[in-house]
């Protein structure tokens, strides 16, 4: 090993082979230790450079990997959302995921992957609901543990999170989780665990709210007697982005890196509290270290400090993206075999999710795909006959954005946009920065320019020329300050009086609209003057300000209601088959604010029950993360459920409408028939400061089986254009290692080919008594995706699951798993309300108690 005290002989960084993290270690000077242990920027660790030390990029997130802009930033592959990755129940695939985000990291420069989100989703309202894979952990932990090892294999660290109960949005920074050590562990803790075991993740980001009364970063139960002491993982642990609130707490909890920098919680506070004893410097060391290692790993990839970001776009990885979406999509109902439709007949594609691309939800898991293809676009492309598109309604909740309306000075597609300290009414504004952008939502979080001063300011400014003549809305929304002009007339006022929305994170204020009378093929001059956040007076509570803020312009033709249905209607009646577009968006679900209610948008039932009342042969499809109410479900006879897509979102649902691809997705989470119906319904938001998971481990179709409710559609509901039969069930031993091979014949007894999801429940058969708890009626243990099965084919398919592991529940008494002697049964179903599900019945013959992560 060559001396350290000088710079490495190529100038970046040691060969991975020579880097000895102990050897380093016992060289850092403290105050190099406590710099390593936050962040130097928004996306970037320290570098020590004296020691070969490099920074690490590190990138969100769940479903793409944006790289390190939000603004501006380089275009990504976007994978379906968390739900619809759920909804795949497919390990394989989850894994090939993880080999296209890791090559995307590469193309990104990034080291570290924030993702997968493995939250619970315990209600149908969390804003970010859909970024997570499931209502229940086993399907959750699965799937993300097979998500990380496709990650990691190719040399890129997967980072689970939200490290624990971040599992709704209102006052997520603040509020109190509170909930009994056996929910938290058969859970919530549950796909961490399970995670942690298939796929050992080399990262775990903490979540922002508190977890029976201490904040999850800083709380040592979790960070240190769980993860690290009984699960045994030796990984990063790193903090959400501002969420960290301390600073010897935190260390001393098992808080690795504080993110993002610089840093507000150590730098020279932390060497104050390591010189007064307040954090050991065992305790720093151990810090330290897991950033080494995580550092290691890095350097081991062979990704460079600060690559340039670069286009991946492969055709391979095109091919992916729609097969994850198709095989997302879930058949909830097709009454009559009313779907596939046929590519040759006349089609008629009406709604508001029709010709606008819905492929990610909001916040910190959004990002700029390569492309983004409609719905409208995807049934063109594959119709044989005429295609007939109206719009019906609108479905967005604010205005839709304009960018790639206007025209820039010089024809091209955008706007300009200009950098200045100074504010408008400055005799001596000077240009910093001109740049030509297309997407008018602009978030300037991570924006830098050398000049930049503490308060600055920004002209947008584009040519808007309307296709019809009528009356157009425009809205600006912004975290910030601003003007929107028309022709040099103030049309729009967002500047005083501001009121808080869930914009920018949560941080930014409501939209602020305004109407004007234009005229077809008119030119009219769109400007914006933007002041930075720190120019309002806006501060939303139990919010981060990220970054400078930004600004959001918006606009279209008003559309009379009553007209847009009547069109509707007459276009439906008009065809044989019509296909119907509506559901939510990123800005409906969105990280910063939860929903409010399951409705879907103002307006479209009735526009959805005026189509079908037009021709019954409409196809319904709802594209949306989490569950929305259908009122109209008895009218529909097919509805589809088609998550948002990613990149190929149109195509991949046009390959299920049209019957290229079968589909086999499965519900990730149960759908309710009201809101009033899900078991968190009385517990659903901060309450002084705190919130009750008083529905303990009854989340889910665990609850609707003890109340004995109907949902509208149950855990794992997924139809096929063909059928299955299951039978012949057989359980067989082998006693050496708890494991169990469940066997079934398994067989396509329809007139297509395709694939389905098996899905292993466990029940106890003893009922409760004082000395054993109750416990849910049924459990998801196990499931198998069966691919590829022809016409008439029987496939013998085994599904193994572990007889301690499997029937064990928490007991909170001995503080440890509890595998309880006596009869089980195991379901092998299509769903978790499968009448024709098939069981046989097994034996744990001694009472066990085990921890860590296996028995």
């Amino acid at each position: 090993m060559p001396s350290l005290d000088e710079p490495p002989t190529n100038g970046h960084s040691w060969e991975p082979a020579s880097f000895d993290v102990e050897f380093v270690l016992k060289r850092l000077t403290l105050d190099e230790k406590i710099s390593l242990l936050a962040g130097e920027d928004f996306w970037h660790t320290v570098p020590v450079p004296r020691l070969g030390i490099p920074s690490i990029r590190l990138s969100d997130g769940p479903n793409g990997i944006r790289g390190t802009r939000f603004f501006g930033s380089v275009p990504s592959a976007c994978l379906p959302c968390g739900t619809a990755i759920g909804a795949t129940f497919d390990q394989e695939l989850a894994r090939d995921i993880g080999h296209l985000l890791a090559d995307e990291a590469r193309a990104k420069g990034a080291h570290v992957v924030l993702g997968p989100t493995i939250n619970i989703q315990r209600a149908p309202l969390g804003g970010r609901g859909f970024e997570s894979f499931s209502e229940d952990p086993l399907l959750s932990g699965i799937i993300a543990g097979n998500y990380c090892k496709g990650l990691q294999e190719k040399g890129i660290t997967a980072t689970l999170k939200h490290f624990v109960c971040n599992d709704m949005e209102h006052e997520r920074m603040a509020v109190n989780s509170i909930v009994t050590d056996r929910a938290l562990r058969e859970i919530y803790l549950l796909p961490f665990m399970i995670a942690i075991r298939e796929g050992r993740p080399g990262g775990i980001m903490t979540a922002y709210n508190k977890v029976n009364d201490l904040h999850a970063s800083e709380h040592p139960e979790l960070l240190q007697s769980i993860l690290r002491e009984e699960w045994g993982w030796d990984g990063l642990v790193m903090s959400d982005w501002f969420g960290t609130y301390s600073t010897s707490e935190a260390i001393n909890a098992g808080l690795d890196l504080e993110m993002p920098g610089p840093s507000r919680w150590r730098g020279s506070a932390l060497t104050h509290a390591v010189t007064a004893n307040k954090v050991p410097l065992r305790k720093l060391d151990e810090r330290v270290r897991a950033v080494l290692k995580v550092v290691k790993t890095a350097i081991s990839s062979g990704i460079p400090q600060n690559a340039p970001e670069t286009l991946l776009n492969r055709e391979q990885d095109r091919r992916l993206l729609r097969k994850a979406g198709a095989e997302s999509i879930v058949l909830l109902k097709n009454d009559d075999s009313n779907l596939p439709f046929k590519k040759t007949s006349k089609i008629a594609v009406i709604g508001p999710n029709s010709n606008i691309a819905t492929y990610c939800g909001g916040g910190s898991a959004s990002l700029n795909a390569y492309e983004a293809i409609t719905p409208l676009d995807g049934i063109t492309a594959q119709a044989a006959g005429e295609v007939i598109w109206t719009q019906g309604i609108y479905g967005h909740q604010k205005l839709p954005l304009i960018g790639n309306k206007l025209r820039t000075q010089d024809g091209r597609t955008g706007f300009s946009l200009k950098i200045y300290n100074d504010p408008p009414a400055s005799e001596s504004r000077r240009l910093l920065e001109e740049r030509h952008e297309t997407d008018s939502m602009v978030f300037f979080l991570d924006y830098k320019h050398p000049e930049l001063e503490t308060i600055w300011y920004a002209d947008a400014k584009g040519t808007f020329i309307p296709e019809e003549s009528g009356v157009y809305d425009f809205g600006l929304c912004l975290q910030g300050t601003g003007r929107l002009y028309i022709d040099g007339q103030l049309l729009v006022s967002n500047f005083e009086n501001q009121r808080p929305g869930p914009s920018f994170l949560g941080a930014g204020t409501m939209e602020e609209t305004g109407s004007q009378e234009l005229v077809a093929g008119q030119e009219y001059e769109i400007l914006v003057q933007w002041g930075c956040a720190k120019t309002s007076k806006l501060k939303a509570p139990g919010t981060v300000d990220f970054g400078h803020g930004g600004f959001r312009v918006s606009g279209c033709k008003r559309l009379d209601l009553k007209e847009g249905i009547e069109d509707a209607v007459k276009v439906a009646r008009d065809v044989d088959q019509v296909v119907l577009f509506a559901g939510l968006s990123g800005e409906w679900e969105s990280e910063g604010e939860d929903r409010e209610t399951m409705v879907l948008p103002p307006h479209t039932d009735e526009l959805i029950a005026r189509v079908l009342e037009a021709n019954p042969n409409t196809v319904v499809v709802i594209q949306s993360g989490t569950p929305v109410s259908m009122p109209w479900i008895t009218q529909a006879k097919a509805v589809l459920h088609a998550w948002y897509g990613g990149n190929e979102t149109g195509n991949a649902i046009a390959d299920v409408i049209f019957g290229d691809v079968n589909p086999s997705g499965k519900l990730p989470l149960t759908f309710p028939r009201r809101l009033k119906d899900n078991p968190a319904h009385l517990n659903y938001r901060s309450e002084g400061g705190r919130c009750l998971y008083g529905e303990d481990v009854y989340v889910g179709y665990r609850y609707y089986d003890e109340a004995e409710i109907e949902p509208l559609f149950p855990f794992g509901h997924g139809l096929s254009y063909t059928t299955f039969s299951i039978s012949n069930v057989r359980l067989t031993t082998r006693s050496s290692n708890s494991e169990i091979s469940c066997t079934v014949d398994v067989t396509n007894t329809g007139a297509r080919g395709g694939a389905v999801a098996l899905q292993l429940y466990i029940s106890p058969r003893a009922k409760p008594n004082p000395t054993i708890p109750k416990r849910p009626l049924q459990e998801l243990k196990a499931f198998n995706k069966v691919r590829d099965l022809a016409v008439g084919e029987s496939r013998t398919v085994s599904i193994t699951f572990n007889s301690v592991r499997d029937t064990s529940y928490w007991d909170e008494t001995a503080g440890m798993w509890c595998s309880r002697a006596g009869e089980y049964s195991a379901r092998v179903a299509l769903s978790s309300r499968d009448d024709k599900a098939v069981e046989a019945v097994f034996q744990v013959s001694e009472t066990r108690w085990w921890g860590g992560l296996a028995p």
